[in-house]
């Protein structure tokens, strides 16, 4: 589809981008036409015309008309609607009697310096698309005539569209029929009746086709400017592709459940701490009934001993604590080679990674 171009050149112009040469080109209602970066359907725009000849012997015209084609047979009373067939498209173009019958003798061609297109999604993001090198794009039109109420005779057109090429499919399903060369736009224009333009009438697959998103200011008609073909920055986005939504929304589940896991993981290494188990089992050992030589010994996840409260039990613990203590007052030696010596800084453990020591488990008892 072709609902928006710019067409700012100079109706002097059109026959050089159509490609007519030694021709004599006669213009027509040339100051009706409004130059603009946002034309759209109801506008009007230099279009290049066969002529019929006369006494002056003009073979071409470049006739301003209205964009937006209104049959010949349309009421005379009925207003014009120029947003109905702006657009032809060439699959049904030789079907429809609105088309078929300007075929033969109604062929045309329309200059403009480029065409907008829209891609849809949650925001409409408008692309310019131009030829990279800046010359003009000249599309095949077919126009017609039609006489209202009060005897005016108003010329309009519509612009043959096709499938999308191949590397703007990502943007729409349709783009007009561009004739690129001489040869394509000098068949359109004089072919013969006869002639089969099925050829022509293919989407545009070089690779001097160029585009670049521009502002959305554009989705007003009433835009209009140098503005309307600056290239802006687009901005990072989540795409409305529902299959990219749906693995996104799984990502985003699987981190929560390896948080939630993590969490777990933190409460049972918490109830898993050394020191927790050797006081656990102190109270666990507590509830043991004594044997027959008044002791029971559990052996502990870190290898600790404990003892099972008995007549004596106190006083063995009592020893063993003061020979823990013993064992771990420094020696005079040793601090006097300590005190020489630079102290060589610890790794700080968190909390998490500080092991039970025998010290506190007899403080806590």
């Amino acid at each position: 589809m072709c609902g928006r171009c710019r067409c700012s050149i100079r109706p002097d112009d059109v026959p050089r981008a159509c490609h007519l040469r030694n021709t004599s080109v006669r213009q027509v209602d040339a100051d009706r036409y409004r130059p603009g970066y946002n034309v759209s359907p109801g506008s009007y725009l230099p279009v290049l015309r066969r002529e019929s000849g006369g006494d002056e012997g003009y073979t071409a015209a470049v006739h301003c008309m209205k964009w937006g084609l209104i049959p010949s047979f349309t009421k005379k009373d009925e207003k014009p609607d120029h947003y109905r067939m702006f657009n032809a498209r060439s699959e049904s173009i030789g079907e429809k009697a609105s088309f078929r019958r300007l075929i033969p003798k109604n062929r045309c061609l329309v200059t403009v310096e480029g065409f907008y297109e829209w891609k849809k999604g949650p925001k409409k993001q408008p692309y310019y698309i131009h030829f990279d090198d800046g010359r003009p794009l000249v599309f095949a039109a077919l126009y017609d005539s039609w006489k209202n109420s009060e005897g005016e005779i108003l010329y309009t057109f519509t612009i043959v569209t096709t499938d999308s090429s191949s590397a703007i499919k990502w943007l729409h399903d349709r783009m007009p029929v561009i004739l690129g060369d001489e040869l394509s736009t000098d068949v359109w224009l004089n072919g013969s009746s006869d002639t089969k333009f099925s050829s022509l009438l293919k989407p545009y697959e070089k690779e001097d086709l160029t585009w670049y998103p521009v502002t959305t200011a554009m989705n007003k008609a009433s835009f209009d400017g140098p503005e309307c073909i600056k290239e802006i920055p687009l901005k990072a986005e989540e795409q409305s592709n529902p299959i990219t939504n749906f693995f996104s929304k799984k990502g985003t589940d699987g981190n929560k459940q390896s948080s939630k896991t993590i969490k777990t993981s933190t409460k049972d290494s918490t109830k898993n701490d050394p020191q927790s188990d050797v006081k656990e089992e102190a109270e666990a050992q507590a509830n043991v009934e004594p044997s027959c030589s008044g002791r029971t010994v559990t052996e502990t996840r870190s290898d600790v001993s404990t003892i099972s409260p008995g007549s004596d039990s106190k006083v063995d613990l009592k020893r063993d604590y003061e020979k823990f203590l013993d064992d771990s007052k420094p020696r005079t030696a040793e601090l006097g080679k300590v005190s020489q010596t630079p102290v060589k800084k610890s790794k700080v453990k968190s909390g998490a990674e500080k092991q039970a020591t025998l010290r506190s488990y007899f403080t806590k008892s």
